[in-house]
């Protein structure tokens, strides 16, 4: 019946931190930004031509509260590299790095809005 993931959607309080946060800091793409009923959208995706994974909407409210348990995961090449990269940022790390399994490593961030965002390496 599904046939792929289109996007995931934050409601956030400040688009253009969010934007900051997640092009400008992580490296997501903004492949498009307009308004929809008075709100402000952007939606960004990893690389120039791949489908949309994000989201944003500009809000005054959070329907979905960053403690709700939600997280969003990001695949990167070495948490190594990614660890210095967020400290040159001075983007705090909320949860170390673990790795569950042999072949898994993963630590997690927060966005603007305090969700939080997963950085995760697969092992060979």
């Amino acid at each position: 019946m599904l046939i792929k993931l289109n996007w995931i959607t934050l409601r956030v309080r400040n688009l253009e931190a969010s934007i900051h946060f997640y092009h400008n800091l992580l490296g997501l793409t903004v492949q498009r930004r307009f308004e929809s009923r008075g709100r402000q959208i952007a939606m960004l995706g990893l690389g120039e031509t791949s489908e949309t994974s994000l989201e944003l909407i500009e809000g005054s409210e959070q329907v979905l509260k960053p403690e709700a348990g939600i997280s969003i995961g990001y695949e990167v090449s070495s948490l190594e590299a990614a660890m210095e990269r967020l400290t040159e940022m001075q983007i705090p790390i909320l949860r170390e790095p673990v790795q569950p399994n042999p072949r898994l490593r993963f630590m997690y961030i927060a966005d603007p809005d305090g969700f939080e965002v997963q950085l995760a390496e697969h092992l060979e």
